[in-house]
């Protein structure tokens, strides 16, 4: 019986492969875990680059009209690619002085989702809108959903806000023929 514990312990032609076999679903769940991060922090970047751009897009305008928002919402999209835009939902909203500092709904649009209503309150920044002035606001929400939904079982929500001040006018009229 002892002999053969000896030549049992001097045998090492299987130990690498036992070895490897121990190690692969860890090094297997590092890499794809390290690809979803990857995955999630450019979709990330993305809503925000969508945001910022967005609004940007809507404050160089004196008036808007639908095929300017078509326009607009069809370059957002095209923004997200590779990635779907099934998750996405952008509000475009001018946000216009109530008169008591704060700000209040001149008109809305959105893609994938319900535009704000025309004459609501809407919390800005503090000294953001000026006397008689407006701001673009443009949020983003967007679910990320993995490909492979065997690590990430929950899509991972990003949500993003970006004002921009109109650089022609004081306030962007919306047009609708």
């Amino acid at each position: 019986m002892l002999t053969i514990l000896k030549r049992i312990r001097a045998a090492q032609g299987g130990m690498a492969a036992a070895e490897f076999a121990l190690i692969l679903p860890a090094l297997l769940a590092m890499i794809f875990g390290a690809i979803e991060v990857t995955n999630v922090l450019i979709v990330r970047a993305d809503v925000a680059n969508i945001t910022s751009s967005a609004a940007d897009l809507i404050a160089q305008e004196s008036t808007v009209g639908d095929a300017d928002m078509t326009n607009v919402f069809n370059s957002l999209s095209a923004l997200i690619y590779p990635y779907s835009t099934a998750g996405a939902r952008i509000v475009i909203t001018s946000v216009i002085d109530d008169g008591h500092g704060g700000g209040k709904v001149a008109w809305s649009d959105a893609y994938n989702g319900t535009a704000r209503t025309v004459g609501t309150a809407v919390t800005v920044p503090t000294g953001l809108i000026t006397t008689g002035g407006s701001v673009v606001m443009t949020e983003v929400t967007y679910a990320y959903t993995t490909p492979s939904a065997y690590l990430v079982k929950l899509p991972v929500t990003m949500n993003n806000t970006f004002y921009s001040h109109p650089r022609r006018v004081a306030q962007i009229a919306r047009t609708h023929p």
